[in-house]
């Protein structure tokens, strides 16, 4: 009896590992919310996309997050942004800060254009999220300090830093100088504008900052080989 019980629980053993802690079976697929992608001929999708959606005709899919969105506004970069500016759960109220401060590049920067003679229109950028990416870019430092501790001791290694912490360290600083500036009649928005619109132009202080990173890990560079040890 208990022979044929261990048979029938065989075949169930590994789909229940395989799905302990989601409500899918592994043959459900992964929502596709790119309109790119959707709205693309059949003439011009590549095998891989053609495939894909041969599998998503075919095959059940997964319900799709509350932080998934096909809108072109949407953008990771510009919720964790969010996400690091928000104070005491209010998510509102930072989300209004970032569109005021997009609102108010764009004012600046049109203001600009028209302001400027026909030579220099061209190399004006307008468009306020191509304007946030670039200063987030020139914010993101390449080399970091690590505090090691050897021989009793503690130095200051400096080491390359990945993708998400660079691009979150770039965040910090605009935020956190944004924050600590001491004029109080200026608006939020108005601070973060400002110092986006330096960063986009390598001015201002994050990127005083950002150079200041480079130039102590340059210094420390002695201690470099303290990593692997």
């Amino acid at each position: 009896m208990a022979a044929s019980v261990s048979g029938l629980l065989k075949p169930w053993t590994s789909r229940v590992f395989l799905v302990r802690w989601s409500r899918y079976n592994p043959y459900y697929l992964e929502p596709e919310v790119r309109k790119e992608v959707l709205n693309k001929d059949r003439k011009e999708q590549s095998d891989e996309e053609k495939k894909q959606l041969e599998l998503m005709a075919n095959n059940p899919i997964k319900a799709a997050t509350s932080n998934v969105s096909s809108s072109v506004f949407n953008d990771p970069t510009f919720s964790k942004f969010i996400n690091m500016m928000m104070k005491h759960g209010d998510k509102a109220l930072s989300r209004e800060i970032f569109t005021q401060t997009m609102e108010r590049i764009k004012r600046t920067q049109v203001e600009k254009y028209h302001k400027a003679p026909k030579e220099k229109k061209e190399s004006i950028e307008c468009n306020p999220y191509a304007i946030f990416h670039q200063a987030l870019e020139n914010c993101k430092p390449v080399v970091g300090l690590e505090n090691i501790q050897r021989g009793g001791k503690n130095f200051q290694v400096p080491i390359p830093l990945t993708d998400k912490r660079r691009r979150f360290l770039a965040m910090k600083w605009i935020i956190m100088e944004c924050r600590e500036n001491k004029h109080r009649r200026t608006l939020m928005y108005e601070k973060l504008s400002q110092e986006l619109l330096a960063a986009y132009e390598k001015e201002g202080k994050v990127i005083k900052k950002k150079n200041e990173c480079h130039k102590t890990a340059e210094a420390n560079r002695a201690y470099a080989h303290y990593r692997w040890w």
